[in-house]
């Protein structure tokens, strides 16, 4: 059985983590208007929301583990596929 705390901590660091490099690429977007950096914040805070939602639906008993680590995953995966689309944008 995973331990409440584990979970705990592990998603508060990503969601601190998360947030910072979220505001940090925001805050290049609104200095320098790239709209690459524009969908990089984006991407950064889909995975960020997406980890943080998960971690309390199942702490909260919401959703149960095997739910959420699959909702974590379509949520990467997609913040991933944004991330990815911003590499390719002028």
């Amino acid at each position: 059985m995973v331990h409440p705390f584990g979970i705990t901590a592990a998603k508060t660091a990503t969601l601190i983590l998360g947030g910072l490099i979220t505001y940090l690429t925001t805050k290049a977007y609104r200095r320098t208007g790239a709209p690459s950096l524009r969908a990089l914040a984006i991407g950064f805070g889909i995975i960020t929301l997406g980890g943080a939602v998960a971690g309390v639906g199942d702490l909260t008993g919401a959703i149960d583990l095997r739910t959420s680590v699959l909702v974590q995953s379509v949520v990467t995966a997609i913040g991933f596929a944004v991330i990815t689309y911003s590499l390719y944008q002028e």
